[in-house]
C-alpha cells in the first residue's frame, strides 16, 4: 500500500507535471495566433496557469501548505487549460 503525499508534495507534483507537459516557456507560448481563429485564448490561458504556478512555487518554497481545495482548484484549472490548448493544437491531446 502506498502512502499519500503531504499537501506540499501533491502541490509540487501538479507544478512540475504542469511545467513538464505546457509550454510555458517555448518562444510563441505567450503570442496569438496568425490568424485569430482560436477557441478561448491559449496566450491569456497560458498567462493564468503560469501566474498560479509561480503563486504556488512561492508559497511552497516559502513552506506554506495548501488547503485540499486549493489543490482541487489548481488541478482543476490545469486540466480545463490543458483541454483549451489541445483544442487550439499548441499541445498534442
Amino acid at each position: 500500500m502506498s502512502k499519500k503525499p503531504d499537501r506540499i508534495t501533491a502541490m509540487q507534483q501538479i507544478i512540475d507535471a504542469v511545467q513538464a507537459e505546457f509550454p510555458l516557456y517555448q518562444e510563441d507560448t505567450f503570442k496569438c495566433g496568425p490568424d485569430n481563429t482560436c477557441l478561448g485564448c491559449p496566450k491569456k490561458l497560458m498567462e493564468l496557469v503560469d501566474t498560479e504556478l509561480s503563486y504556488w512555487q512561492h508559497q511552497l518554497n516559502q513552506g506554506l501548505p495548501p488547503t485540499f481545495d486549493e489543490i482541487y482548484r489548481l488541478g482543476k484549472l490545469c486540466k480545463n487549460v490543458r483541454r483549451g490548448l489541445v483544442r487550439n493544437g499548441r499541445i498534442p491531446g
